[in-house]
C-alpha cells in the first residue's frame, strides 16, 4: 500500500494542441457575439473562425472555431460552449485523434511582369490555384485546400510580387457517415 495524500493529483498538460471545433447554433442576432465573447472574456484564442447557415428552414447556423489550447483549456472551452443558450451542439472534430476534412478559401493578389510573372503562373498551376482575374500587371488567385497549403503558396509568391491576401478561415466536417 502506498502512503502519500488522501488527495489526487491530477497531471496537467502544457502542451498546446490545436482543434477544431463544430457548433450548431440557432441563427439570431448576437449568438456570434457570445460565443466570440466567451472567448475574448477568458483570454482564449481564436485561430480561425467561419459562419454560416446551414438550414433556412431550422434557423440554424454553423459555426467553426480553430483554437490552440492545453487540454484543460480546451475541455472548458468545449464544456462553457456546450452551456451557452443559443448552441445546440458542440463537436470536438479533432478529438481523440481524429482527423476532420478541412478547407479554406483565399484570394491572393500579385502583381508582377517578366520571369516574376510567368514564375507566379506556373506555381499557381502547381498548387491548382485559378486566375479569376488578370491584366498586364497583376493577378488574383482563388486557392482552395488545407491551412498549410494556402500559407505555403502565400509564402512562395512573397518574392514573385505578393500584393494582398484574403483568407475564409476554415470549414471543416467529420469523416465518415456521422452527423457533425
Amino acid at each position: 500500500m502506498q502512503q502519500g495524500s488522501a488527495y489526487f493529483i491530477e497531471e496537467v498538460s502544457t502542451v498546446q494542441e490545436t482543434h477544431t471545433l463544430s457548433l450548431l447554433v440557432d441563427n439570431e442576432p448576437g449568438v456570434l457575439a457570445r460565443v466570440i465573447g466567451l472567448f475574448s472574456g477568458r483570454g482564449y484564442n481564436i485561430d480561425s473562425l467561419t459562419v454560416s447557415e446551414t438550414s433556412h428552414e431550422d434557423h440554424l447556423s454553423r459555426i467553426t472555431i480553430v483554437t490552440t489550447a492545453t487540454p484543460q483549456v480546451l475541455q472548458q472551452i468545449r464544456s462553457q460552449l456546450g452551456r451557452l443558450v443559443p448552441v445546440h451542439e458542440v463537436v470536438d472534430l479533432t478529438a481523440n485523434g481524429h482527423k476532420p476534412l478541412e478547407r479554406e478559401l483565399a484570394l491572393v493578389k500579385v502583381a508582377s511582369t517578366g520571369d516574376k510573372r510567368v514564375e507566379a503562373l506556373r506555381l499557381a498551376d502547381a498548387f491548382r490555384a485559378t486566375v479569376i482575374d488578370a491584366t498586364t500587371d497583376h493577378f488574383v488567385f482563388e486557392l482552395t485546400g488545407r491551412q498549410n497549403k494556402i500559407e505555403q503558396f502565400i509564402k512562395i509568391m512573397e518574392p514573385l510580387g505578393l500584393v494582398e491576401v484574403c483568407r475564409t478561415g476554415v470549414v471543416a466536417l467529420r469523416r465518415g457517415a456521422d452527423k457533425t
